[in-house]
C-alpha cells in the first residue's frame, strides 16, 4: 500500500495497534495529523473492534475505508473486500464435508473471487460528505 501511495504522491501516516486499548490513541494521532482518509486493515483485532473504531472515527470526523462490510454495518463509512458471510458459508461447507468423512487433503483450496462494496449514508452525512453517485450505484449494499 505504501508503494502504491508513493506512486500517486500520497503520504502515509501509520498508526499501528496491537490491542483494543490502543485504538483511541491511534485514531487520535490520525486526527491530529489531519489525514484525508483512514484505511483500516483486515485483521481479527480490528474486526472485533469495529464498533469502537467506527464510533471514534465518527467523533473525530475521520472518513474510514474498511475491508469488511461488518465495519460499515457498525457505523463505518465505506468498505470494499471479501464478503465474510460467503467465507463463513464456505467454511461450513468444508466442515460438513470433513464430518462426512472427506479427508481435508482431498478438498480443494478456495479463495473468494468476489468483492463486496458497502457504504453507510448516515456516516457520510455525519461527516458532511456526499458519497459519489457512481460509488453508490456500484455498491452491493447501501446502508441508510
Amino acid at each position: 500500500m505504501k508503494e502504491a501511495c508513493r506512486t500517486f504522491g500520497l503520504t502515509v501516516v501509520e498508526a499501528d495497534v496491537s490491542s483494543p486499548d490502543e485504538i483511541p490513541s491511534a485514531l487520535g494521532l490520525l486526527a491530529r495529523e489531519q489525514v484525508d482518509v483512514v484505511v483500516v486493515l483486515q485483521t481479527d483485532l480490528l474486526l472485533i473492534s469495529s464498533e469502537p473504531i467506527a464510533a471514534i472515527a465518527r467523533e473525530k470526523r475521520l472518513p474510514t475505508v474498511f475491508g469488511y462490510r461488518e465495519h460499515v454495518a457498525t457505523g463505518g463509512l465505506v468498505s470494499y473486500g471479501v464478503d465474510l458471510r460467503w467465507c463463513y458459508r464456505r467454511a461450513a461447507y468444508f466442515v460438513d464435508r470433513i464430518l462426512k468423512g472427506k479427508r481435508p487433503g482431498d478438498l480443494p483450496v478456495e479463495f473468494p473471487t468476489g468483492f463486496w462494496l458497502a457504504a453507510k449514508l448516515a456516516t457520510a452525512k455525519l461527516l458532511g460528505m456526499q458519497l459519489p453517485t457512481t460509488l453508490l450505484t456500484r455498491a452491493d449494499e447501501v446502508i441508510e
